[in-house]
């Protein structure tokens, strides 16, 4: 069974959908299955493995266990912006951010100290629905000087091709 096929047989277990809102609060974004977490991230992560990528960069939060696992799997540091600035972090890169599941504004933070001018970065999420998440780490990734080589999520709600996933939300509607 591929990595696709054991998603949309847990989806179809345990997920819902809710207009353009995927609910997988049970196994991705609330509670989460390390195992199958794993198996997204070496998925992902070999359609990277012949690319030079220096780091992942994601968002706080629910992008951090898919960026630990390609990461893992790629055997590379990883970034998560945070959404609150710490007082130990003197120069950072800013942007601000959009949610829509959220319904909030958020400005995210990633330190100097961690990105560095001409590192090629990779960007993963869980999801990718309008782009303002990944448009804010554009910028940040801008304001660094260094420059995001992909991207790639487990579910695409968007009609982008150039973000790479696991599965599409077309595919899960289609249960």
């Amino acid at each position: 069974m591929t990595v696709a096929q054991e998603l949309l047989e847990r989806f179809r277990r345990e997920g819902s959908i809710q207009g353009d809102v995927v609910k997988v609060d049970s196994f991705l974004n609330h509670m989460v299955d390390p195992l199958l977490m794993e198996k997204i991230g070496q998925d992902l992560a070999a359609r990277f493995a012949n690319q030079q990528i220096d780091k992942i960069i994601t968002a706080e939060s629910s992008g951090i266990m898919i960026a630990q696992a390609v990461a893992t799997a790629l055997k590379i540091p990883f970034i998560f912006a945070k959404k609150k600035r710490s007082i130990t972090m003197k120069k950072f890169y800013t942007a601000s951010s959009y949610s829509f599941t959220k319904q909030e504004a958020t400005t995210l933070y990633v330190s100097h100290e961690v990105l560095q001018p001409g590192e090629k970065v990779l960007f993963i999420d869980d999801f990718f629905a309008k782009g303002t998440t990944l448009k804010a780490l554009s910028e940040i990734i801008r304001q660094a000087r260094a420059e995001l080589v992909g991207c790639a999520v487990i579910v695409n709600k968007s009609k982008r091709e150039d973000i790479l996933s696991v599965l599409h939300l077309d595919e899960l509607k289609a249960l």
